[in-house]
């Protein structure tokens, strides 16, 4: 027989959830009763410096209050303590803390159910509604965080500015969180510096719901590089003319500057093809080109990998420069070429899903182990190769290692006008190794 189900009451105290509350500059104002209510009822308001001193003549006489300006990291900690203790908390958040605020952060660090949000409008819709410019579709940044410094473009993904750079290739309209340090005239010159001032219009939203809102709509991006912008702010991009919808894999090989006299320095955009499609690319690949030539395999790489980056070196400074310019004419920014003789600069590189020889540097060997040491579990390596001996070369040092590897032979003959009629000329024989990294992540 089934015996009869009992309730169990638990012993434990409930906890008061922790009230994440939206606020403006325009204060109380611009607060539900409900919000008001609990701001005024609360154990504990944490704030930064600015917010705290908006709301402090409605703090409850025995309010303790905490300021996290420079103590983010304590906050957690301030809210277990508290709720533990019993204590109604609240926190006072910009806007709506879930666009890019610090409701998220906090989420991460202690379980969602401690937290109630109660949202206000955010300063994207604030912005967008001052412009009339519909804001669905915005691609929305965020640099208000640690001082990234100027731009840099030689520190790529990891320069703080990057992700603004990374939405500006591929959306039409962005809108970006700012700071003090990370301003709009220092993402003016990052624009500047990477040749965009042309492509984008821009706007910006100073002291937002304040009586000394202003919005700057008048200001091209090379003025504003040199423009001082009132804090807080909020920065609006919208492109000029739609951005073409370019093709991706496959370009033909004059889409690509070559060295002259000796022009043909490039491999070929057959093989090119079957190169990058057993590099097995995923949206955010990290990926080396060694011996970049004109740039080819590695700038189609990055037009693939729109969310990883690609990291190329070449010896010969001519070459270097050609894929430079290449790069600029087909405005790719998740890619950048050092010039130098690998391996030297590899160890500064992050470890790579994907790795493309083009060349070696008589150094064929010890590269094969260098890179194999560093792929990515199921990461992998293609070489091209024209001559016998690169080719005896890099099959002797994976059987070697002991990786798995394969050999494609390449001919490819492409047709050519004689008279008023067609002929095929061959190009050059070449060889496409592949070799996989499958080793066990967590060895």
């Amino acid at each position: 027989m089934n015996q009869p189900t009992q309730s169990i009451e638990s012993d434990a105290p409930t906890i008061n959830p922790c009230r994440i509350i939206g606020v403006l500059d325009d204060g109380v104002s611009g607060l539900s009763g409900l919000m008001l209510d609990h701001i005024r009822s609360a154990d504990l308001v944490i704030g930064g410096t600015r917010t705290l001193k908006l709301f402090e003549q409605i703090f409850a006489s025995d309010c303790q209050t905490f300021d996290l300006t420079g103590k983010l990291m304590q906050v957690p900690e301030q809210i277990s303590d508290a709720q533990a203790a019993g204590k109604r908390v609240v926190v006072l958040a910009t806007g709506d803390p879930l666009c890019h605020g610090i409701a998220g952060f906090l989420q991460s660090r202690l379980c969602i159910e401690a937290f109630e949000i109660l949202p206000n409008l955010s300063m994207v819709q604030l912005a967008c509604a001052r412009l009339g410019i519909p804001w669905h579709e915005l691609k929305i940044c965020s640099v208000h965080s640690k001082d990234a410094g100027e731009w840099d473009r030689a520190k790529g993904v990891d320069h703080g500015l990057y992700p603004v750079l990374h939405a500006a290739q591929h959306h039409d309209r962005m809108a970006i969180f700012t700071s003090p340090q990370n301003c709009p005239a220092r993402l003016a010159r990052m624009l500047v510096a990477q040749g965009l001032q042309d492509d984008f219009q821009m706007a910006v939203v100073e002291h937002i719901a304040r009586d000394s809102e202003r919005l700057i709509t008048d200001l091209s991006i090379m003025d504003a590089a040199d423009h001082s912008f009132a804090e807080p702010n909020m920065m609006l991009l919208w492109r000029q003319s739609t951005k073409p919808n370019d093709v991706h894999f496959g370009l033909p090989d004059d889409c690509f500057h070559q060295r002259k006299p000796d022009k043909g320095l490039i491999t070929k955009r057959e093989v090119r093809a079957v190169s990058l499609a057993r590099m097995q690319l995923r949206k955010d690949s990290i990926v080396w080109d060694i011996g970049a030539g004109s740039g080819s395999v590695g700038l189609e790489a990055a037009r693939l990998a729109t969310d990883g980056y690609v990291y190329a070196i070449e010896k010969n400074e001519a070459d270097a420069a050609i894929s430079e310019h290449n790069r600029r004419d087909l405005g790719v920014h998740n890619y950048h070429l050092v010039h130098n003789k690998a391996p030297d600069g590899l160890d500064e590189w992050p470890d790579p899903d994907a790795v493309f020889i083009g060349g070696s540097g008589g150094n064929l060997g010890d590269l094969i182990r260098l890179i194999m040491g560093r792929l990515k579990p199921n990461g992998t390596l293609i070489m091209n190769f024209v001559t016998i001996e690169n080719l005896s070369v890099a099959t002797d040092t994976l059987k070697e290692l002991g990786v798995s590897w394969d050999v494609t032979q390449m001919q490819v003959s492409r047709s050519r006008p004689i008279l008023h009629m067609h002929r095929f000329a061959a190009e050059n024989l070449v060889w496409i190794i592949s070799a996989q990294q499958t080793k066990d992540e967590s060895q």
